[in-house]
């Protein structure tokens, strides 16, 4: 039965979750916010995603959205979405270029950061690839970042806030070796995104769904209708 406002299910820590959210939260799209648990993921979820991965959104017709830049876009493009920053019309490039970008960081990036993060579940030829892998693709995104501190032009945009969820799992596996790489640009464009008001709201602690019960509700228009770096 359809229901008056959006449901995300979602886990607070994956990636792809926060960049959904991200772009909800920008983007002013309210929704009842479900927060599960990956090992014990509810039936309801899985009844209208199998797949069984986060983030889900269903929409109040009964649609389904499950691919996390997916649900970006859906939130970006809304008849009253807010796009103060131009995530979607960067200031250099085009929502083409941003896509590739961000599909390459999908198929190329997030194996290694995967192997980085996990290097008990590979062998050891395994993680000296995902090293040398991690260590090319985040050294090509602080060149790209050294003009004007973002990845297409001036302000954030959709590929930024695609990409940053997975950079900061990065960062985060040792921190002293994070800090000592030679990144400066990247460096500075993580801090900012950890330091921003976007980031603190899409990453407010929820409990875990109850089945059977309502969400709270997210993203009601708290956050500045700018990225606020």
């Amino acid at each position: 039965m359809p229901t008056s406002l959006p449901i995300l299910y979602s886990f607070r820590r994956c990636p792809y979750a926060i960049r959904a959210r991200l772009a909800l939260a920008y983007a002013g799209f309210s929704c009842e916010l479900r927060e599960i648990k990956l090992r014990d993921k509810p039936q309801a979820m899985l009844e209208v995603s199998p797949k069984g991965t986060v983030p889900v959104l269903v929409l109040p017709d009964g649609r389904v959205i499950e691919q996390s830049l997916e649900v970006m876009l859906h939130a970006l493009q809304a008849p009253d979405a807010r796009d103060a920053d131009g995530w979607l019309q960067p200031t250099e490039g085009t929502l083409e270029q941003m896509l590739a970008l961000i599909e390459r960081n999908d198929q190329f990036f997030k194996p290694a950061l995967d192997r980085s993060k996990y290097p008990d579940r590979y062998s050891a030829e395994q993680v000296a690839e995902a090293t040398r892998v991690a260590d090319e693709w985040l050294g090509s995104l602080d060149q790209r970042l050294a003009d004007t501190g973002y990845l297409f032009g001036l302000n954030p945009s959709l590929a930024d806030m695609a990409l940053r969820p997975f950079v900061r799992q990065f960062a985060a596996i040792d921190k002293d070796k994070w800090t000592a790489k030679p990144w400066p640009h990247l460096q500075a464009w993580l801090q900012r995104f950890l330091d921003s008001a976007l980031f603190a709201e899409v990453m407010e602690t929820y409990p875990v769904w109850i089945p059977g019960t309502t969400g709270p509700v997210a993203f009601e228009g708290k956050q500045p209708a700018t990225s606020a770096e």
